[in-house]
Formats: structure tokens, sequence, C-alpha cells
């Protein structure tokens, strides 16, 4: 292995001044939220069902870093659930306005995401980096209910639809 990558330090999330994530985007046309036992399966469903949700909101254009985030932000909140005595659930939260795509991830962990230094040919490591560059914004904030909220934005640049009802 070679020595350690200093990109890890060149970014920092914004802990959001606001109440939380979210406000000061817009207005949210469009939501979903799921809640997911933490378990190694998680990650791949929730991708999944982000997957579906980006489809039906007419997202495409956005989806394929959208879903990584997702992936990311769900790994890491896993990681984060999976030492604490008490079995909690992650909650993935997608909100869709006018302009934005806001991805939300709790879990009950408060300590905040911490980007690690990593060598250059880890296999780990660099999840808070990849939601870095590829979210517009992104940060966390601690709930009044306990834990934390991991949040990314991406701005869509596409007014998102309802999702599309087949008549009978």
């Amino acid at each position: 292995m070679s020595g350690s990558i200093g990109a890890a330090s060149n970014y920092q999330a914004r802990r959001s001044a606001s109440p939380g994530p979210g406000l000061g985007f817009g207005h949210w046309r469009l939501t979903s939220k799921l809640e997911f036992g933490p378990l190694p399966s998680a990650v791949p469903c929730a991708r999944l069902h982000a997957k579906h949700i980006f489809r039906e909101w007419d997202l495409a254009h956005v989806a394929e870093d959208a879903e990584l985030i997702v992936s990311e932000l769900m790994t890491n909140a896993l990681k984060a659930a999976r030492p604490l005595p008490d079995i909690q659930p992650i909650t993935l939260h997608l909100q869709a306005s006018d302009e934005y795509l806001m991805i939300h991830v709790w879990d009950a962990l408060s300590a905040a995401p911490a980007p690690r230094p990593h060598a250059i040919d880890a296999e780990t490591g660099r999840g808070l980096e990849i939601v870095a560059v590829l979210s517009d914004q992104w940060g966390f904030c601690h709930p009044a209910g306990g834990g934390k909220v991991v949040w990314a934005a991406l701005i869509t640049g596409a007014t998102p639809s309802a999702p599309h009802r087949v008549g009978i």
C-alpha cells in the first residue's frame, strides 16, 4: 500500500445552521421515506428503492449520481448502527422540489460523520469524498429526537413530475 491521500481533508461537511436539512431549498413537492433494518441488505434495497423513485419523478438525468450517494450514505449509516446496543432502523428520506433533489439518511449514532484519510489503493474510506464530489451540497444535523441526519442536495434543473398513474 502506498501513502495516505490527503483528499479527504480537502472538503468539509456543511453543518446545517437550520433546524434540519432541506430548509431553504424550496417547497418539497415529492417525498419518499423508508426505514430499513441495520442489515447488509439495507444498502442494495435502498439503492433499488431510490432508483425506482427517481424514475417515477422523472429525475433520470441525476439518478446515477443520486443512487451512488444513497449507497454511500446508507453504508455509512449501517456502519454507525451496527455497534449500537439497541437495534435502530436506518431511515432514507428522499425529497424533490422544482430545483433540488434532497437525500437524507438518519441513523441513531449522534457522532458527526468524519472523513478518513485513506491509501490510494484502499477499498474503503472514500464514501464521504464521493458524496462531496457528486452532490452540490452536503452536511449533517442532529434532530431533536436524537441520532444524526446526513444529507446531500443535487440541483436537478428540472421540474419533477408527480408519479404517473395508468387508467383502468
